[in-house]
């Protein structure tokens, strides 16, 4: 094995002090960054749809209940879209303010796939080559998910690593006495059983027995204490 020069060492000194100034500095930036687009997209949707006429009441009722998956389709369309246009204002504000960052965000993940059933999710699919051909803006007869699925995977960071240091979710630990639990990781199985139900969250609006199998898994993975560990 050959060992590093004085230059290979400087060299990789560089770039580990570089790279942890980076890693120190995106626990501000990149969370608030997320933030703050997310907060924009979906406010100015709540927004449009508080000025604007409630287009779910212009869809004939049969199809409109047929799009929305379960339970909502059985909710009237009216509170569906008080629901829609609000959540979508609440949750912003949220998201921009950092305050209970991941219940906004996972909030808006559900908004956001109740809709792609509804509108952009192909009605049918025979492959996953078929399926990807909805991954688009503009629909061409086989969905249009793209938009939403960029969102959902947007929002996603920021149900796993929170608001980050400019929200008001830090400045409550900090103040409460309980920062030192911010850079405190619990790992093992529960860990990935929760990802897995945060993931089911994602999924099971769109596809059903997708989302019910990781939500299982993710069950079964929670009550298995005896292999989780602290890393």
């Amino acid at each position: 094995m050959e060992y590093l020069t004085e230059a290979d060492t400087k060299m990789s000194n560089f770039y580990d002090n570089i790279t942890s100034r980076l890693r120190a500095s995106g626990d501000y930036v990149w969370p608030l960054v997320l933030r703050l687009i997310m907060a924009w997209e979906f406010w100015d949707s709540g927004v449009t749809k508080l000025h604007g006429e409630n287009w779910f009441a212009d869809i004939p009722w049969a199809d409109w209940q047929k799009g929305f998956p379960f339970p909502f389709d059985q909710i009237p369309v009216n509170l569906n879209w008080f629901m829609a246009t609000w959540g979508e204002l609440v949750f912003a504000v949220m998201l921009l303010l950092g305050l209970f960052t991941r219940f906004a965000a996972i909030s808006l993940i559900v908004i956001t796939v109740v809709a792609t059933a509804a509108v952009h999710w192909p009605a049918e699919w025979s492959s996953l080559a078929e399926l990807w051909n909805g991954y688009v803006i503009t629909p061409k007869g086989y969905g249009n998910f793209k938009l939403p699925l960029l969102f959902v995977v947007m929002l996603l960071p920021l149900v796993f690593a929170g608001g980050g240091k400019f929200s008001l979710d830090h400045l409550l630990v900090s103040m409460t006495g309980r920062g030192h639990l911010e850079n405190d990781r619990t790992g093992g199985l529960q860990s990935a059983g929760l990802a897995l139900i945060v993931l089911s969250l994602a999924t099971v609006w769109v596809e059903p027995l997708w989302g019910l199998s990781l939500l299982g898994a993710g069950a079964v993975a929670l009550v298995v204490p005896e292999f989780t560990g602290r890393g």
